[in-house]
């Protein structure tokens, strides 16, 4: 990316300098644009759509404020940047939670819904009834609302039709995911591998259960964005993001969520991407692999200062929350991928003190 991408060169330079603009600035406006969508679900009329839009946005604000850290990197574009993270991250949180948590396990009821997602990266997309298939049907507005503003807003980005197939791209693959992870268990697996056997031969590096939790990141689809504020960027320059993000950082991302669930997944009986490993032993290795290639992804971009900081707060933030401390053998893990980052601990450190405290 140019200079001009990331306010001439004064990307913030370590975790200090980031976690500052991150306080100053970006947690401040995540949370007045998640206020002001709380207070749009709470009039949603449909019972049903308007708890989980609002359970959607209390239980997973942390998703909007992690998304919100790529905007700290051009502060100059975060009056744009922020609100299209927050739309977006809050479109994809409502909808997990509606077919987390719906009566429904009609797959094509579950993508008519992420359709949403793909018009909301589509400026000028014709917008449609995403709750065709299923019976609640009023939220007021609500899912439209969030799909205009964040039409709107990348309208405003100047390059954003250099990163526009990318992010369809990022977007059409997490839907896929979240139709094939919600449909009836017994039929689950089966279609997540028959999915894997059409795009396995282009990650010749990843395991199935590897390449399906990448699917399930938004990161490359918010650094697809900050990207798209440089009036300046090549294609070739977004399509390298989109290759070093897709599946190294993203996958890392999902695979550090599902490590740390992995208990109260159990207990649940949820779909749980880290018990596809033969052993803890097969895990400890795929995750250090993991964390290998996010490293090597990040430090290949330009400005890669800034894309390892977010690999390495990625590590950091998981591995210090308190699930951990509970679970023995994902302990053992989060002392072997804390291994060899001095950031990483540093991050780790500031998670642990500085971070909570503040919440």
């Amino acid at each position: 990316m140019t200079k001009e991408a990331l306010l001439a060169g004064r990307s913030p330079r370590g975790p200090f300098s980031l976690m500052k603009r991150v306080y100053k600035y970006i947690l401040p406006e995540v949370r007045a644009e998640l206020g002001r969508w709380r207070d749009r679900a709470g009039g949603i009329p449909d019972p049903e759509l308007r708890k989980q839009a609002l359970d959607s946005i209390a239980g997973k604000q942390f998703h909007c404020e992690g998304g919100g850290v790529y905007a700290a990197a051009n502060l100059e574009s975060r009056h744009v940047l922020i609100p299209l993270i927050v739309a977006l991250q809050t479109i994809s949180d409502y909808l997990d939670n509606l077919c987390d948590r719906s009566t429904s396990l009609d797959p094509n009821d579950f993508r008519l819904l992420h359709q949403s997602m793909l018009d909301a990266v589509t400026p000028g997309a014709a917008l449609r009834n995403y709750y065709a298939l299923r019976d609640e049907q009023d939220d007021g507005g609500y899912l439209a609302a969030l799909v205009e503003e964040c039409q709107r807003r990348t309208a405003q980005l100047p390059a954003y039709a250099k990163v526009q197939p990318f992010v369809a791209e990022l977007v059409q693959l997490y839907g896929d995911l979240q139709v094939y992870k919600h449909i009836d268990p017994a039929k689950r697996e089966g279609q997540l591998l028959a999915w894997w056997d059409k795009h396995a031969a282009l990650y010749p590096e990843l395991q199935w259960n590897e390449f399906a939790a990448a699917t399930g990141s938004t990161l490359g689809m918010f650094m697809l964005f900050l990207a798209a504020s440089d009036p300046q960027l090549e294609e070739r320059q977004a399509k390298e993001i989109r290759i070093r993000y897709f599946p190294s950082i993203c996958g890392l991302h999902i695979l550090l969520d599902y490590l740390i669930d992995q208990a109260e997944d159990r207990e649940g009986g949820d779909l749980n991407f880290c018990s596809y490993y033969a052993d803890q032993s097969m895990l400890n290795g795929r995750m250090e692999r993991m964390v290998k290639a996010a490293r090597s992804a990040a430090e290949g971009l330009p400005f890669g200062h800034f894309h390892r900081m977010i690999v390495e707060g990625l590590v950091a933030l998981y591995l210090s929350d308190p699930k951990v401390r509970d679970q023995q053998d994902v302990r053992k893990t989060a002392r072997l991928l804390m291994k060899g980052s001095p950031w990483t601990r540093v991050f780790f450190w500031l998670n642990s003190h500085w971070i909570r405290k503040a919440m």
